[in-house]
């Protein structure tokens, strides 16, 4: 167990220095969130062609695929969406404010920092590694189950996003339609969702209940620390979203709100 460990902790590390050296390079840390969802399949997939042994068991094979179907679709995602942009906000604002200090600030608390973050996130698959356990489970089942909805939260709400922003006429405006009228946050939703499915599917594992840190970390990342809170403070000063905000919960999906603040189904609303 520790030594798998030692080699994810040792596969990160290298993967996010080596993202670093790219990143300095071409002076645009924002490659680093190309690099999330791929880090998860590079070190789950180097993980288990390490530890040998394990090869014919189902779960640490479901695993993987899930992950990796997960970690590629969204590096695909925001590789496609971030050419000829540049530089996300955020990391200029990292870049500005850090001064001379930006460059081992920007390995330490970008890189390395997402590095530790995914070897959190990843538990439940590095313990299934580790130790698979028996055979099919309930939890397995339900965990698919919770993958394939926080799967298709997230991609379909990743490609109404896309889709709205190709049309010149909406420069400016707030997608409200599709899976954004139920929530805010839909991607952010679905990969909370699908996390639990990848949990659920490790308590097979007899150290599973230790990946629990996995949904839980990712849910106080999403809700209150890089997620949520730093995108919508973007748009403090925009009037159309400040009204989107007030009928449209955050996170969990739910019917939007009238202006009486009581919920409304979906017969009774117009879709701009």
């Amino acid at each position: 167990m520790d030594t798998l460990f030692s080699t994810a902790a040792l596969i990160l590390f290298m993967y996010m220095s080596g993202m670093f050296v790219i990143g300095m390079r071409t002076q645009d840390n924002s490659l680093v969130d190309i690099a999330y969802g791929p880090a998860f399949v590079v070190v789950s997939w180097g993980c288990w062609l390490t530890a040998g042994g394990m090869v014919h068991h189902f779960r640490p094979l479901l695993l993987l695929t899930l992950v990796t179907l997960w970690g590629a679709r969204l590096g695909l995602h925001i590789g496609w969406r971030h050419r000829g942009r540049g530089e996300d906000f955020r990391y200029r604002a990292f870049r500005e404010a850090w001064g001379h200090t930006f460059v081992w600030r920007s390995f330490l608390q970008i890189y390395l920092l997402q590095g530790a973050v995914v070897l959190v996130v990843a538990l439940p698959i590095l313990l299934t590694i580790a130790s698979p356990g028996a055979g099919m489970l309930l939890t397995d089942m339900l965990g698919v189950l919770l993958f394939a909805v926080g799967f298709l939260f997230e991609a379909v709400g990743d490609w109404q996003l896309a889709r709205f922003k190709e049309n010149p006429a909406h420069r400016g405006r707030i997608i409200e339609t599709g899976l954004w009228r139920y929530t805010r946050h839909p991607n952010y939703f679905g990969e909370a969702v699908l996390w639990w499915g990848i949990f659920c599917i490790g308590l097979g594992s007899p150290f599973g209940l230790w990946g629990l840190l996995s949904p839980l970390t990712i849910g106080f990342l999403l809700l209150k620390v890089s997620g949520i809170p730093m995108l919508e403070a973007k748009y403090n000063d925009n009037p159309q979203f400040q009204a989107y905000k007030a009928r449209t919960n955050a996170f969990f999906p739910w019917w939007p709100k009238n202006s009486s603040g009581s919920a409304t189904p979906p017969s009774s609303q117009h879709e701009q």
